[in-house]
């Protein structure tokens, strides 16, 4: 009864740790593709390619439904992977759903004709490929009218937070911000549109000012998976133990897990 979780790197253990205190009884199978990681400097069909590739390695390891944890993947490959049609039973979902939904306060279900919401003007901070692809704005439009959306490509940020400089990624995410309010002075809400972002929380959250909302995936995509799964428990496939693989070299990424999410992570050669 295992759900897949991937990530290019380790951003998606935020998602990991969520839903696992969440949901503490489900078996979940992580699988970041480190060896090619960032994606978010990646062209569309680079990043299909390789996610196409890494979620047949989740339905393999027992996992009928896949929770795209990385946005650069949601943004340019989920949509491809399902109009090309998915296996029969299986189902791949991504990141961008649960924020849109907390944004504009309605159900993805809920089909009426897009409405103005509360947030008028929203920070989009995310990798440059998902800045580039609109796939959020795109989204959005779908369910808001009247949203004024600033996108920031964060470069270089994704890179500090794998190579575990702290330092360097709390430069870069003041720079990031700094860069965003010249164009954008008073955003009422900020999407944190990378699930490596709420590792600096905290520090988008200081940079942008507490009038601003902060939405982080982490917590959203837990919430989300758990009502999905209520409605669909056939969705969880056969597997039955949680596992940690990557493509990557698994002790220095057990090592970095290890320090993310602050318990012994192990994980094994994808």
């Amino acid at each position: 009864m295992a759900v897949g979780i991937f990530d290019s790197g380790l951003g998606g253990l935020t998602v990991l740790d969520a839903v696992a205190k969440k949901m503490p009884d489900l078996p979940l199978v992580y699988l970041g593709d480190n060896a090619n990681a960032p994606y978010g400097v990646r062209d569309s069909d680079d990043i299909y390619e390789l996610t196409c590739k890494a979620v047949e390695r989740l339905w393999e390891a027992g996992c009928d439904l896949v929770i795209l944890a990385c946005n650069t993947a949601s943004a340019a490959a989920l949509r491809r992977m399902q109009e090309a049609g998915l296996p029969e039973g299986k189902r791949v979902l991504g990141v961008f759903v649960p924020l849109i939904e907390a944004l504009t306060e309605r159900n993805w279900g809920d089909n009426s004709p897009p409405r103005e919401v509360n947030v008028k003007h929203v920070a989009l901070f995310a990798t440059p490929a998902t800045v580039s692809s609109r796939a959020f704005q795109r989204e959005l439009a779908f369910r808001a009218i009247g949203v004024d959306v600033e996108a920031q490509p964060c470069g270089g940020l994704v890179d500090a937070l794998e190579d575990g400089d702290e330092l360097l990624a709390e430069a870069l995410v003041r720079s990031h911000v700094e860069a965003l309010m010249r164009r954008m002075p008073k955003p009422e809400a900020a999407i944190l549109g990378c699930t490596h972002y709420p590792l600096m929380d905290k520090v988008f959250q200081k940079a942008l000012g507490e009038d601003v909302k902060v939405f982080s995936q982490a917590n959203l995509v837990g919430d989300s998976l758990a009502d999905y799964l209520q409605r669909h428990p056939n969705m969880t496939g056969e597997g039955t133990e949680n596992l940690f693989l990557t493509t990557g070299n698994a002790a220095r990424v057990s090592d970095k897990a290890t320090q993310i999410l602050r318990r012994k992570i192990h994980f094994q050669p994808a």
